[in-house]
């Protein structure tokens, strides 16, 4: 079981059902032979505040091998206090790593326009996280996409259908290492 564990992002918020990066993992996986099977417990508008809630119960429903972790940028976008976010996405982190599941956590980075000290604060939150808890950063999801507006959606802050498989291309070279070898066919 491969649990994804984020905010809508990761939910597939405004694009076609089987059309987000997380439909999209699922598709690749069962193409190139894994056995995982993808389980999306993202939600919108989710903070880690509301992660931390949800969290245990997601990891004894489905009792993942490896999971994705994807918050942070709600808290980001409301302005919250770095060091709260980062607290929450490392207790984060820390629960999912145990008993000996793989972690990937996917960073962010929020708009210029949130000043200099709190946008690369919030940058090196996730890579400050990765380093004390021994994980795998993806550093910016959205990188390749956030910065083409043919790849968003109207909003400015959700990739479109044209922008999800760049998600996963971004996020499939340091997830596969993860995930072992593909079950023989």
């Amino acid at each position: 079981m491969l649990l994804v564990f984020g905010d809508s992002l990761s939910a597939g918020y405004g694009v076609a059902a089987g059309q987000g990066w997380v439909s999209l993992l699922q598709a690749k996986l069962r193409d190139q032979g894994y056995g995982f099977q993808v389980v999306n417990a993202s939600v919108s508008g989710e903070t880690t505040t509301g992660g931390l809630a949800r969290l245990p119960r997601a990891l004894k429903v489905h009792e993942p091998a490896v999971v994705v972790v994807e918050l942070g940028a709600n808290d980001g976008l409301r302005g919250l206090p770095l060091a709260t976010t980062q607290s929450n996405l490392r207790q984060l982190v820390h629960d999912a790593a145990q008993g000996g599941r793989k972690v990937l956590l996917l960073g962010m980075r929020m708009p210029p326009n949130y000043g200099e000290r709190y946008t690369t604060g919030f940058e090196a939150m996730y890579r400050e996280v990765a380093r004390q808890e021994h994980v795998v950063l993806l550093p910016f999801l959205l990188a390749g996409v956030a910065d083409k507006p043919q790849l968003m959606q109207a909003d400015g802050l959700h990739p479109n259908e044209r922008g999800q498989p760049v998600l996963l291309d971004n996020a499939w070279p340091v997830l596969h290492p993860l995930l072992g070898q593909p079950k023989a066919r």
